[in-house]
């Protein structure tokens, strides 16, 4: 299991790795899931840099909605129990950010980010360049459940 920041949902729809990523692991039983602002946060910053690259917003909707196949989004409820808690870890840098870290809090796993206010906050935090080691160890044989 792993909790994505909007900046990677961003990259999983401007790019084709991240996204190649997503997919591939998905398909060998590695949850991902993303607080349901940073889809929010995705539908907001987007637009302007599909625009730069001459895409629609209609591609943005189908390239979300795609990705929730993938990407479970985690409910406010359930992370704003940390809040308070995320909000400590992140003091001094972006405390707009508590909900990814609220949301890994709530599940017990690391996050996926490039963001470094992450870094140093009590929680594994693998950007991009390194996740696959992440994902690796994650992946269940044929995608399914291990047994105990």
């Amino acid at each position: 299991m792993i909790v994505l920041d909007a900046n990677i949902l961003i990259r999983a729809i401007l790019g084709r790795r991240v996204r190649q990523l997503v997919e591939t692991y998905a398909a060998l039983g590695v949850r991902f899931f993303a607080p349901d602002v940073a889809f929010d946060d995705a539908e907001k910053y987007l637009p302007p840099l599909l625009k730069k690259l001459g895409k629609s917003d209609a591609e943005l909707s189908a390239s979300l909605e795609y990705l929730r196949h993938f990407i479970a989004p985690v409910d406010h409820e359930l992370y704003s129990v940390f809040e308070s808690e995320a909000r400590q870890r992140l003091r001094a840098r972006d405390e707009n950010d508590w909900p990814v870290l609220a949301s890994a809090l709530a599940l017990g796993c690391a996050m996926w980010t490039e963001d470094a206010d992450f870094f140093g906050t009590g929680i594994a935090a693998w950007t991009t360049n390194r996740i696959e080691i992440f994902l690796k160890a994650e992946a269940k044989p044929n995608g399914s459940e291990q047994e105990s």
